[in-house]
């Protein structure tokens, strides 16, 4: 008999049954291998072609190594694996398609843009928890290169990228959802994990009309605002029940309509937000501009940083949302607002 699995609000869930976010890994690029995070992360690429003759297929070897990764950490082979939460920024996710073929494990391909760790979080661990699966792998990645050909313009065409601009993170995080704890016993004893999955709060999409696609924290700040709001009333809870509230890669520009945002709605979450674009690179000896955005960018930066103050018990619960902006290079060059996303994730400390 499954667990039971709570609705809690307009937009949340808690679990009845544990789901522990086991173990992770994350690997990245040169640049990001030389930002503040640097010491953290599990590999970091010799260059940005990891080995491979085009920027997609970097990409693609990005996940596969990733996942590799974090099934080596947990001891777990692909065959302990039932489904596989994949996603990436490209045309037909042909990064995870490609990536994590060879692995011959159940896939659902998701796309949540540059919210996708988020949205592959959620999932997972509401199949774990409702005992639809045991253990899951949640993964995703974004490359600098291939997202700039996919969404702006080719490396080779040198355009001026204007200030609000971010800075595409060239990395992949992957995640081990499981029931139970690693080395637990047949009792429940003993047995490690990151942190704990406490419930989620699913985004809805917001528009605000915001057409300019070289400004995605303007553009997705209405949709994090929105899904924080949510989450804070489904679960009754004030901004000081985190010890931080992060967004995935609003940057410099998204934090601050971010938290207007939500000042206008009742809360300040001046003193518990932290952004993982703003995070992952120095915005003195880097030039990013407004910061880091892709789904690689909280994919990685929860691997390998802010799971690791949950494991030290610094912080005890935070609320993690992946921020995505909702456009192709299609809708754009017809003239189409840039819609927003944001999913939210409970962590805890397990």
């Amino acid at each position: 008999m499954a667990e039971k699995v709570y609705q809690r609000g307009k937009q949340s869930l808690e679990f009845g049954k544990e789901v522990y976010l086991a173990e992770s890994a994350s690997i990245v690029g040169t640049k990001e291998g030389e930002g503040p995070l640097a010491d953290l992360f599990d590999m970091i690429g010799s260059d940005d072609m990891f080995g491979c003759d085009n920027w997609e297929d970097a990409e693609s070897s990005l996940q596969k190594d990733a996942v590799y990764l974090v099934l080596k950490k947990a001891s777990v082979s692909p065959n302990d694996i039932r489904y596989l939460f994949a996603g990436d920024l490209l045309g037909q996710s042909i990064a995870s398609s490609f990536g994590l073929l060879n692995y011959q494990i159940p896939l659902f391909g998701i796309y949540g843009a540059c919210s996708t760790c988020g949205e592959g979080l959620s999932l997972g661990s509401m199949a774990v928890s409702a005992g639809f699966a045991d253990r899951v792998v949640c993964v995703t990645s974004s490359h600098f290169a291939s997202a700039e050909k996919e969404f702006r313009f080719p490396l080779g065409y040198g355009n001026q990228r204007p200030l609000s601009a971010s800075w595409t993170v060239t990395g992949s995080g992957a995640f081990l959802l499981s029931g139970e704890k690693l080395g637990q016993d047949s009792y429940g004893n003993g047995g490690r994990a990151r942190a704990k999955i406490a419930g989620i709060t699913t985004g809805k999409i917001v528009d605000f009309g915001i057409k300019d696609s070289m400004n995605m924290g303007a553009c997705m700040a209405p949709a994090a605002a929105d899904t924080i709001y949510q989450n804070l009333m489904d679960f009754n809870r004030q901004p000081s029940d985190y010890d931080r509230i992060i967004t995935g890669d609003l940057g410099y520009v998204g934090q601050k309509a971010l938290i207007d945002l939500l000042k206008e709605r009742g809360f300040d979450i001046t003193k518990q937000h932290m952004d993982c674009g703003i995070e992952v690179y120095d915005r003195e000896a880097q030039d990013t501009h407004a910061g880091g955005s892709g789904c690689g960018c909280a994919a990685v930066t929860l691997s390998a940083y802010i799971l690791k103050k949950i494991e030290e018990g610094i912080w005890k619960r935070v609320l993690f949302v992946p921020t995505g902006a909702l456009l192709s290079k299609t809708s754009y060059n017809e003239g189409q607002t840039v819609p927003g996303i944001a999913h939210g994730i409970i962590l805890e400390s397990p």
